[in-house]
């Protein structure tokens, strides 16, 4: 098989040629990793994040590496800045073939001590935003018969340990989302389905990160023998972006090393 004939074939299965994306949580960690290689598969692709300093660098460095995205500033912490930033979204890069829940927060107190605020802040972003954002697009996805939702989990949705609290909690929700999702527009060209990671060295984990033994004993129960980084989820969200994942929806796909099965 030729060069010319191997790229065709590729691009076949996994180009996002004339799609766009919406990644929450793009300025950094995972989000940016995916957003970063949605772009170069082709996809116009708006990273939505709160901080726009981290969000501007992004952007720059997805566009020096010869692809498309845009900034779109947002705050997911309540359903009404959920709304104008998918608004925002629209207005720079139109409607979305393709949406990325990657945008969370980890607040994990002792569960003795988790209070509402905690609570209500912890859902907002983690289980309502991805809610409103689906809501908005969903619908849209489905009337045009193609569409992708793809959202970033947590070993907490299906395991209790370090204290999973209210995190744990969002991300089983956010996992139970994903299935209505699946049910609610497959028939229609939509897929929904989420990542669950392992052990990650991001800034969402900083607190954990800071112990090396608690890292150390962590990568002990991959099978592959490491923690995760960012990049680890750049292939499979091409993949499920794509074309060629048409077959596969309403799943909690484990990239974590093994950690689940050890």
């Amino acid at each position: 098989m030729t060069a010319v004939s191997v790229r065709a074939h590729l691009e076949s299965l996994f180009s996002l040629e004339g799609r766009t994306a919406i990644v929450t949580g793009g300025s950094s960690g995972i989000g940016l990793a995916i957003a970063t290689s949605l772009a170069l598969a082709g996809a116009t692709t708006a990273l939505v994040a709160r901080e726009e300093t981290r969000l501007d660098d992004a952007v720059r460095q997805i566009r020096a590496a010869g692809a498309e995205a845009v900034a779109v500033p947002g705050d997911l912490s309540s359903r009404d800045g959920a709304r104008a930033a998918a608004e925002a979204a629209v207005l720079a890069v139109g409607e979305p073939d393709i949406l990325v829940n990657s945008a969370g927060i980890n607040l994990r107190p002792p569960l003795d001590e988790l209070d509402d605020d905690v609570w209500d802040a912890t859902m907002g972003v983690n289980l309502e935003a991805p809610f409103v954002l689906g809501q908005r697009f969903g619908p849209a996805m489905a009337s045009r018969g193609f569409g992708r939702i793809i959202s970033i989990s947590s070993q907490q949705a299906h395991r209790a340990f370090v204290q999973s609290g209210a995190y744990g909690v969002s991300k089983a929700g956010l996992e139970g989302l994903a299935r209505s999702q699946a049910e609610a527009w497959g028939e229609r060209g939509v897929t929904s389905n989420v990542l669950v990671p392992g052990f990650v060295l991001t800034a969402l984990n900083r607190r954990l990160a800071s112990d090396p033994e608690r890292v150390e004993a962590l990568a002990a129960r991959t099978v592959v023998g490491r923690n995760g980084v960012a990049d680890d989820f750049a292939g499979v969200a091409v993949w499920l972006a794509s074309t060629s994942a048409a077959y596969v929806t309403g799943q909690s796909i484990a990239v974590d090393g093994g950690f689940s099965v050890h």
